[in-house]
């Protein structure tokens, strides 16, 4: 295999503290890298992967061109990886030696994090949802609420919520997704008043949140759907536009309790990104919090 050589880039025109904070941050960055992998190495016998240990080994766990040949790397290049040499490691790299070190999914995703690349092969989600973050959202009753992860997918939800905007358990796993819902669901079409100006915020907050995850198949895979299904999607997605997240009011009409003004505002189970987040419909007027409670005795009624 030809081996790579480093990546040289030309900096670009910026502001003097970017200039000479940015080769900090990425120096550490390999550091670490390095430190890491050597660790992992170490740490895995020749037996573990089919190798003869030999009667001369002196090297705790495998040698680097053990590594580079399970790899199929080269041996040069991942030395410099190790060294800290290595200015930029690519996804099919990190991959390949994930595997050849016996990676858990934490341990990959620490790798690929202190290389600062996305890694395309994320596993699926897990469903579960802890028993703290369900307790959570229940206890935030009669105010209506989901736990959400970063692509707009509802984990969970409390009773308020499957009461104003629709039970989700009802559908199939792929659909329990607020921007699929405000796509396709006629429901929320019809009950959502401000539908369309939320649709589009919706797409531009995707759009921004999927930067990071761009390589990561469950983004994708969501996309396309949405593409595919929906020609008023394709025309908002087209004009590229991003938004941050921020708390709104939104309108929702009820066909019993009627007119129910609330705003959304999250909370971030976990400081990185992508965190669940609980996401709380909390009333915008006196009236608003009137009808939730009167939705909430419809149900014990």
């Amino acid at each position: 295999m030809s081996i790579a050589a480093p990546e040289h880039r030309t900096e670009q025109p910026q502001a003097q503290h970017i200039r000479t904070e940015q080769p900090k941050v990425q120096h550490v960055r390999r550091r670490e890298l390095a430190a890491f992998l050597r660790s992992r190495r170490e740490r895995i016998t020749p037996e573990q992967v089919g190798l003869p240990r030999g009667p001369r080994r002196r090297t705790p766990g495998l040698r680097r061109e053990e590594v580079a040949q399970l790899s199929a790397v080269g041996v040069t290049w991942y030395t410099w990886i190790e060294q800290a040499r290595a200015t930029h490691v690519s996804a099919q790299v990190l991959d390949a030696v994930a595997r050849a070190l016996l990676m858990d999914p934490a341990e990959r995703a620490h790798l690929f994090a202190l290389a600062g690349t996305a890694d395309p092969r994320t596993d699926p989600e897990c469903p579960v949802v802890s028993t703290s973050a369900r307790k959570v959202v229940e206890r935030l009753a009669p105010y209506p609420a989901a736990l959400q992860n970063a692509r707009y997918d509802v984990l969970a939800a409390n009773r308020p919520f499957a009461q104003l905007f629709g039970d989700l358990a009802e559908l199939p796993p792929a659909e329990r997704n607020c921007l699929w819902l405000l796509t396709t669901s006629e429901r929320w079409k019809r009950d959502f008043l401000d539908r369309d100006e939320m649709l589009r915020d919706l797409i531009a907050k995707y759009r921004a949140g999927m930067a990071e995850h761009v390589a990561e198949p469950a983004w994708k895979e969501q996309l396309d759907r949405l593409l595919a299904v929906s020609g008023e999607f394709r025309e908002l997605w087209g004009r590229h536009e991003v938004a941050p997240m921020s708390p709104h009011v939104k309108r929702y009409r009820h066909p019993v309790v009627g007119l129910i003004r609330l705003e959304h505002r999250n909370m971030w189970l976990a400081p990185q990104s992508p965190a669940h987040r609980v996401v709380a419909y909390i009333p915008a007027d006196e009236e608003s919090e009137e009808r939730l409670e009167r939705l909430e005795g419809l149900a014990d009624g």
